[in-house]
C-alpha cells in the first residue's frame, strides 16, 4: 500500500459514509414532514390559536346572553320590551306606528 492508498478512501468506507448521510437525510425529512414533524407542529399551533380565540369569542356572547337571561328573570319592564320589540305586541289601548325599512342599494 503506497501513500496514494491511503488519501482515498476505500469502498467500505464511502459505503458506510453514504448510509450514515442517508440516513440523516431521511431523519431530517422526517422531523420536516413527518407525523410530528415542524409543519405539523406549526398548523397544530396555529389550529390552537384560532381555537383560543373562538373560545374567547364563545364565553364573551356567553356572558351577554347570561346577563340578558339574568335582565328578563329579573326585570318585568325588559320583559315588556323585549315582547314589544321582537314579538310585536302591544296593551289593549295602544297604537303601534310601524316604520317602513328604506330599500338596500
Amino acid at each position: 500500500m503506497g501513500i496514494e492508498d491511503r488519501k482515498r478512501p476505500s469502498l467500505r468506507r464511502k459505503l458506510i459514509l453514504g448510509a450514515v448521510g442517508f440516513f440523516f437525510l431521511v431523519l431530517l425529512i422526517s422531523s420536516f414532514f413527518g407525523r410530528n414533524g415542524l409543519i405539523e407542529i406549526y398548523r397544530a399551533r396555529k389550529n390552537y390559536a384560532e381555537l383560543v380565540e373562538k373560545i374567547k369569542l364563545l364565553e364573551a356572547r356567553k356572558s351577554q346572553l347570561m346577563r340578558e337571561i339574568e335582565g328578563l328573570e329579573k326585570n318585568p319592564q325588559t320583559v315588556e320590551k323585549e315582547a314589544r320589540d321582537k314579538l310585536g305586541l302591544m296593551k289593549p289601548d295602544e297604537k303601534v306606528v310601524i316604520k317602513k325599512n328604506e330599500e338596500k342599494r
